[in-house]
């Protein structure tokens, strides 16, 4: 019980904070620029990603969108977890220790709700040579709390109940989680979250919601077949990766999967090609930036340009204020953002650190 209730506190806390810091602005003042911020898997710089407490705490914090990574049960349900797999983020091996498959790997679809509600939740760690680390030493410690996994359902009413008491629009900005991998499992992940989504009053381009993914081959399908059958038009957002993540795979006319190739969503006529079936782009925040032989880092300037003249939005993630995370030569997280919101004139931007923007965009303001 003690546990359960210091969580509250910790979600009360930020929404406490999140709406003493609006309620300071004169009312006078003119609306401040329109930059999203979207919170990268809640408030997770603050408590383990994808728990229903760090969502509740980036609504307080001033998050417009909260993000939902989808992933697919055994028995079909939607739960909001970035991984495909389990060990990163949970307890599963202690759990669960015969359920991983030859690869060592412990994967969500392999598991029915009810067993994956058994599971704790974590700060996200990794295996070093001193054995289990947490990646970000300085966030929630790993071995505190009792977080659980959570549904879809679960999130989007927790966001409806806000957005009643607070009366703010909260957004939302859910992906397709690897879609390429849930039809090797022979599941349809679109489908699914389309199905959810319609449920829960979704469903029209006035919607603060964008649906986003990696797969394009996946985002020209909802574009062109399945949004139209559901009687749905929602906001698109193509996400792009480093080619060498291998993030995507793509099954060929004979019969082979391999890695998608991103490099054509680099050019103009790229963005002309994706204006075609979404409605923004997702790059990763150092595809925007380029460093000369001095060192100095320029930022890509025409890019943004091209996106914007396609009619797209440009959200590019994450931003941390860790050092280690932080562009080459900018000297703190302020620096990263006057860069990319001011500089750049990205949109909008995918952050861990919510209240960080947020104070950032008030004082520019």
């Amino acid at each position: 019980m003690q546990t359960i209730t210091l969580q509250c506190r910790l979600a009360l806390f930020g929404l406490l904070l999140g709406f003493s810091a609006m309620a300071q602005e004169p009312l006078d003042s003119p609306p401040p620029p329109t930059k999203l911020i979207v919170a990268h898997r809640g408030a997770s710089g603050y408590l383990p990603e994808h728990t229903l407490e760090a969502k509740a705490l980036a609504v307080g914090l001033g998050a417009d969108y909260l993000e939902q990574d989808l992933v697919l049960t055994r028995d079909d349900r939607l739960v909001v977890f970035h991984d495909l797999t389990l060990e990163r983020m949970t307890d599963v091996a202690s759990v669960f220790p015969q359920r991983q498959r030859a690869d060592g790997h412990y994967y969500v679809i392999d598991f029915a709700l009810e067993e994956l509600l058994r599971l704790r939740v974590h700060e996200g760690t990794q295996v070093t040579d001193a054995g289990e680390q947490a990646i970000y030493p300085a966030r929630f410690p790993p071995t505190l709390g009792t977080f659980r996994l959570h549904t879809l359902e679960q999130e989007l009413e927790l966001i409806q109940g806000l957005e009643h008491s607070t009366g703010r629009r909260i957004g939302i900005y859910p992906e397709l989680k690897s879609p390429w991998f849930h039809r090797q499992e022979g599941k349809d992940l679109s489908r699914a979250v389309l199905e959810v989504l319609q449920r829960y009053g979704y469903g029209s381009r006035d919607d603060a919601l964008f649906l986003q993914s990696f797969d394009h081959p996946e985002l020209v399908r909802v574009h062109e077949s399945l949004l139209p059958e559901f009687g749905m038009q929602l906001k698109l957002v193509q996400l792009i990766a480093d080619n060498a993540w291998q993030e995507t795979w793509e099954l060929g006319e004979d019969g082979v999967w391999r890695p998608y190739d991103y490099t054509w969503m680099h050019e103009a006529a790229g963005f002309e090609r994706l204006a075609r079936v979404v409605d923004g782009v997702g790059p990763a925040w150092n595809m925007l930036l380029d460093q000369d032989d001095a060192g100095a880092l320029q930022p890509r300037l025409r890019w943004v340009r091209e996106a914007h003249a396609a009619g797209l939005v440009v959200h590019p993630y994450t931003f941390r204020r860790e050092a280690e995370q932080l562009p080459p030569t900018v000297g703190d997280f302020d620096g990263m953002l006057q860069l990319f919101l001011e500089t750049l004139d990205v949109d909008g931007v995918f952050t861990d650190f919510p209240d960080l923007v947020a104070d950032f965009l008030r004082r520019r303001h």
